[in-house]
């Protein structure tokens, strides 16, 4: 068996995809616009999230949003989110981070880091969809390396001019493939990616 690594990312215009879901999510650098994504709420996103994690069997996380999940998801098993809560908290966690003595408290939650693309090829032969949700540093790791799959990004009609991209100023060129683009309420667009092998290409338009 050959996994995916799926990475899952809600972006504005500008392509930053820093803290979309609360104003304490992540303000470093002094982001002072956290939970920007509450101005544009879309049943469409919702139903297109749960599709997409019908085949998850492994979540792979940044420290920070493995800190925000862990003491959210175990207390939301029940309602509206249980679907989501029960499944978080069954699957295996892989969070990313270069410090071996972290204590990691959720079950099933075990740190990886050390060789990151040896590691990410480990858990392509253990599970079929690997998701990657949030955790822009690492998400720009993976970016970088083309340690990825697929690329969802869902867009929202907002410009911020400040905070973590998705592509920072200095990423790595390459190639991708649209694999399709689905429009929703509110505003919010989905789009999804591969990596496309090749160096880019450059040249004169019209020749």
């Amino acid at each position: 068996m050959t996994g995916r690594i799926i990475i899952d990312l809600f972006t504005t215009l500008d392509g930053v995809a820093q803290a979309p879901g609360g104003p304490d999510e992540d303000a470093d650098g002094g982001f002072p616009y956290g939970g920007w994504q509450a101005g544009y709420p879309s049943a469409a996103v919702g139903e297109s999230v749960m599709a997409g994690m019908q085949t998850l069997d492994a979540l792979l996380l940044g420290r920070r949003t493995y800190d925000i999940f862990a003491a959210y998801w175990p207390h939301h098993t029940d309602g509206p989110e249980g679907e989501i809560g029960r499944l978080f908290n069954r699957v295996p966690k892989y969070v990313a981070s270069r410090d071996a003595g972290i204590t990691l408290d959720w079950e099933g939650a075990v740190r990886v880091g050390g060789d990151l693309a040896a590691e990410v090829a480990a858990l392509r032969e253990k599970h079929q969809d690997v998701h990657v949700i949030g955790s822009v540093d690492l998400v720009q790791t993976l970016l970088a390396a083309q340690l990825y799959d697929e690329l969802q990004l869902w867009v929202y009609p907002v410009v911020l001019g400040q905070g973590k991209k998705v592509f920072p100023d200095g990423a790595a060129p390459h190639n991708m493939r649209l694999l399709s683009a689905e429009t929703g309420d509110g505003g919010a667009l989905l789009l999804r990616y591969a990596p496309e092998p090749g160096e880019v290409r450059t040249g004169t338009m019209g020749s």
